[in-house]
């Protein structure tokens, strides 16, 4: 009956429009629409609702604790780098009891917590990212409900179930609004809103609020929806960190605090006057917010980077490493070397002066080092090595229209030329921890030890590493607490 009545209050409330010349079908179109708007917010509000006590299925058990791991390491990396120096010293300002900033011996509020570790665990190129909707959910996803878990006492299992619903709302919100369509005609980033939506989601479901309770979540989340794609011209990653993760993060667990404390609002911010989709996306389709809700998990396709580089550069690396496993050879073997990836892609990566996002100083480094750690793809001074500079004058990087038609496939074309005249060619359509060619559990554990380990100590990152990896086994989620800080003491 509420669900019959609110579809009837949201046709009620479309505008009249003139009968002279106007398609009857216009009128069936809008009712549609309508419709299907109003029937989200049940099902969407039930959903996070009950997601915190549906057992799900083992490839998306399997993949939250991957997904949860990888952001981890990604915020314990994220310590030491400008993104990260920042967050930490905003910390410092809100200083409680309640949540850990990881890679600290810090603790903060939820809000604050939440807000710090996301930007940790956006501060590098390091964490997830989801294709279809745009967006990158892990890394305020994982702090939200991280943040509130503690805050609560809540045990590993509701932890990794919240986790997994935020990744199933963030991705369809964005989805929903028609992600590159909407971020075409808004300006809006994709990655804050669904960052937003995800992190509100897991925070709620982390703290067990009921469908009622739920509608208000994404109320309040809805009405501090921002972000614009400004993030663009960041060269210092900071503002990226802030929008990617920190501000999505914090209004999440904004949204999902004030409702668990009985603040009320909009019954139904998806459909009616003045809705969320109608603002934010006119052409939404708002049947997408539940499409697949309980029996298709986000988390499973969402992408794991091998490499803590910008996404276009991961795929000329990953052609590399084939390469190197096919014939042995050196930086000093090497006369020229042709990238070739889609326009767009090589047009963010192309000669910039951060490393992990510079094609051509990347490829360097790969031939080098013969692999690309996170540590070489963040030292700067590096950049002016006279021997890294005379490999990367070698490099040649081409934007390749026919890869563009590929795309959101991040196709590239790598062929070396060496100094005897032979040439190698690797074309990569698949790169390596998407969920066409996905990591193996024992490639993303070597990967988050490597970023891990030096902060944490070897010892504290390996018992970290196995906690996560039986979360269900975990009781209260605040056992995370002294494995997530250096040395593994408390703080």
């Amino acid at each position: 009956m509420l669900q019959e009545m609110s579809a009837a209050l949201a046709v009620s409330r479309i505008p009249a429009l003139p009968r002279t010349g106007l398609d009857p079908s216009a009128f069936a179109a809008q009712g549609a629409a309508a419709a299907a708007a109003a029937s989200a917010m049940p099902a969407l509000s039930a959903y996070m609702s009950a997601a915190g006590t549906r057992a799900i299925p083992a490839d998306a058990v399997e993949q939250t604790k991957l997904h949860v791991l990888d952001t981890l390491a990604a915020m314990v990396s994220g310590t030491e780098l400008p993104p990260g120096h920042v967050a930490l010293d905003f910390a410092r300002l809100y200083k409680e009891t309640t949540s850990t900033v990881v890679g600290s011996t810090l603790l903060c509020g939820p809000i604050e917590a939440a807000f710090v570790n996301a930007m940790l665990a956006h501060a590098d190129e390091t964490d997830d990212s989801h294709a279809p909707s745009q967006s990158h959910p892990g890394c305020a996803v994982v702090p939200a409900a991280l943040a509130v878990a503690e805050q609560l006492g809540v045990d590993g299992n509701r932890f990794m179930r919240a986790v997994a619903a935020g990744y199933d709302v963030g991705t369809r919100v964005t989805m929903a609004l028609g992600v590159s369509a909407f971020q075409t005609e808004t300006h809006i980033s994709s990655h804050a809103i669904a960052s937003l939506f995800g992190a509100a989601a897991a925070a709620a479901s982390a703290a067990g609020l009921s469908a009622s309770q739920m509608r208000s979540v994404l109320d309040y989340a809805a009405q501090q929806a921002s972000g614009t794609k400004a993030w663009q011209r960041d060269t210092d990653h900071i503002q990226k960190a802030f929008v990617f993760a920190g501000v999505g993060a914090r209004g999440g667990v904004m949204a999902a605090e004030l409702a668990r404390l009985g603040a009320t609002g909009v019954d139904d911010i998806l459909s009616g006057a003045d809705n969320f989709l109608s603002v934010y996306g006119p052409h939404a389709d708002a049947a997408k917010l539940v499409d697949g809700l309980g029996a298709r998990y986000e988390v499973v396709r969402t992408n794991i980077k091998k490499w803590s580089v910008g996404s276009p550069i991961q795929a000329p690396l990953d052609a590399i490493e084939l390469m190197l496993k096919k014939r042995r050879f050196t930086a000093d073997d090497v006369r020229r070397v042709v990238v070739r990836v889609a326009t767009s892609e090589g047009a963010l990566v192309d000669d910039r002066d951060i490393p992990d996002i510079c094609m051509q100083h990347m490829v360097a480094i790969m031939l080098l080092d013969g692999t690309a750690s996170f540590r070489a793809a963040h030292d700067k001074p590096r950049m002016s090595d006279p021997k890294v500079r005379s490999v990367r004058s070698r490099v040649d990087l081409v934007l390749d229209a026919d890869l563009e038609k590929l795309m959101p496939r991040r196709v590239a074309n790598v062929t070396v030329t060496f100094n005897d005249g032979t040439t190698l060619t690797e074309r990569v359509d698949a790169v390596r921890g998407t969920t066409e060619n996905p990591m193996a559990r024992a490639e993303v554990v070597a990967k988050c030890r490597d970023l891990m380990a030096p902060i944490l100590g070897a010892a504290t990152c390996d018992r970290l590493i196995a906690q996560v990896l039986t979360l269900e086994q975990v009781g209260d989620v605040r056992a995370l607490r002294p494995l997530l800080q250096p040395g593994g003491r408390q703080a």
